[in-house]
């Protein structure tokens, strides 16, 4: 015991740290980042019981994950408020997406070190200097937006995917969200910056890049458009595979012929997620979603044909104040219709700072049972839906190991769930591989 002591007070003099993140891709880049910035600053990455710095970073899209992450905090709290020597750091949107929320964090850990912002990632080092040298409950508030496509992430040699964002913050006014108040109004990314930052990590070996933010189909900088930046990024001489993070519904109506131009190209994955929320055009309007559904069944048609072989991805708010029985009949109906392949399914609940949290509540009995019809409904579908990939044969690009001994894991061009038998090659190559069963969301192949 007193050996175990004794290293963990010899660590505390080595700058190490520790990261937690919670939630969505834009988080874990954020955390990307976090990490590279101190290891340039000479720290290294260790465990929670070994770290001098535990960095906290957060979310707080859904009242779920909030109570998680404070619970998280209120165990942290307990297990080391009598340690002098190790220092909390939170970060992410948690203290920021309402005026009060920084007070609910120092409530909840009132030993920790720092409260920091999304736009002063790169003071970390200086930052826990001043920590060191004794200062404590340090909060720093949002200022100005930084170009976070200028931090260059080095990845450990055995890394297949990269993230990256391409602007933060999101043009809506959606009135259950409280996320834009802490990101902020949209800031986009210089499309040179991006560029080059994609190159880097190609050159390290990744094979898959996800690009992030609030909202993607915002992106605009100067007169570059989204599609001209997607054209840029696949025309760099890598064999990869690229990932356009979330797409408002209203850019499908608007930019239509954007988004047929990137899925035409040869890198990018047929892959749509575009949250649609409702089936009903009067919830859709409570939310201040400024799109009817018939524009966008319109649209989602031409592209089903135009790409039968594409994932969708869509996202579902069930209960939303003033949410009827037929309101959530036309839900139902447009998932029916639709037929996702993924399907993320949300209970309501009022976010601090929201307009939605001063409207009529819906019983929260009455959610969690149409929160299960649906769940049983799209569980359903999920049976037939991937029968069109039976004796499909192309390229597959190998992630990581699978769920028994000599199985592969990996996606296609169309971000499928595609598992490989007798495979000992090397994760990060592509493939040729042949569809041989289809079991539900997953389908199974062989090298060809």
């Amino acid at each position: 015991m007193y050996y175990i002591l004794l290293q963990i007070l010899e660590n505390m003099e080595k700058n190490l740290f520790y990261i937690e993140t919670y939630g969505c891709t834009s988080n874990k880049a954020d955390s990307n980042i976090i990490s590279n910035v101190l290891f340039k600053s000479g720290y290294t990455e260790t465990t929670l019981e070994g770290a001098e710095f535990v960095i906290i970073n957060t979310c707080a899209v859904k009242q779920q994950t909030e109570n998680k992450i404070k619970s998280r905090l209120k165990e942290l709290y307990n297990t080391y408020k009598k340690e002098t020597n190790k220092y909390f750091i939170i970060a992410g949107c948690l203290p920021h997406i309402a005026p009060n929320y920084i007070d609910v964090v120092k409530n909840i850990i009132p030993n920790f070190s720092a409260i920091i912002s999304l736009d002063n990632l790169s003071d970390l080092p200086l930052i826990f200097q001043d920590i060191k040298s004794g200062k404590t409950n340090l909060v720093f508030k949002p200022k100005s937006s930084v170009d976070k496509s200028t931090f260059l992430i080095e990845h450990p040699k055995e890394k297949i995917t990269g993230i990256l964002p391409i602007s933060e913050g999101c043009l809506g006014a959606c009135t259950y969200c409280c996320v834009k108040n802490a990101r902020g109004r949209l800031y986009c990314y210089n499309p040179t910056n991006i560029v080059e930052n994609v190159k880097h990590q190609l050159k390290q070996g990744i094979k898959q890049v996800y690009l992030t933010s609030q909202d993607c189909s915002t992106y605009t900088y100067n007169n570059a458009r989204l599609v001209d930046l997607i054209r840029d990024i696949v025309s760099l001489d890598y064999k990869f595979f690229l990932r356009i993070g979330m797409l408002n519904p209203r850019f499908i109506v608007d930019n239509f012929d954007q988004l047929i131009s990137m899925f035409k190209l040869d890198k990018v994955y047929q892959f749509l997620h575009i949250p649609i929320q409702s089936g009903s055009d009067a919830v859709l309007k409570k939310m201040n979603r400024p799109y009817l559904i018939s524009d966008i069944a319109e649209k989602l048609k031409v592209l089903r044909k135009e790409f039968p072989y594409l994932t969708i991805s869509t996202d579902i708010i069930c209960g939303f104040p003033g949410e009827t029985e037929d309101d959530f009949a036309k839900t139902i109906e447009l998932i029916k219709w639709l037929n996702p392949e993924i399907l993320n399914i949300s209970k309501f609940t009022p976010r601090p700072g929201t307009k939605a949290k001063d409207m009529k509540q819906v019983n929260s009995r009455v959610i969690k049972e149409r929160t299960i019809r649906l769940s049983k409904i799209f569980r359903e579908s999920l049976i037939t839906i991937n029968e069109k990939w039976q004796d499909w044969e192309g390229e597959i690009l190998l992630l990581h190991a699978g769920l028994k001994p000599n199985q592969a894991f990996g996606r296609n061009i169309a971000y499928k769930n595609i598992f490989i038998e007798n495979f000992n090659g090397y994760y990060g190559s592509f493939v040729k591989a042949r569809v041989y069963e289809v079991d539900g969301f997953n389908l199974f192949s062989e090298l060809i």
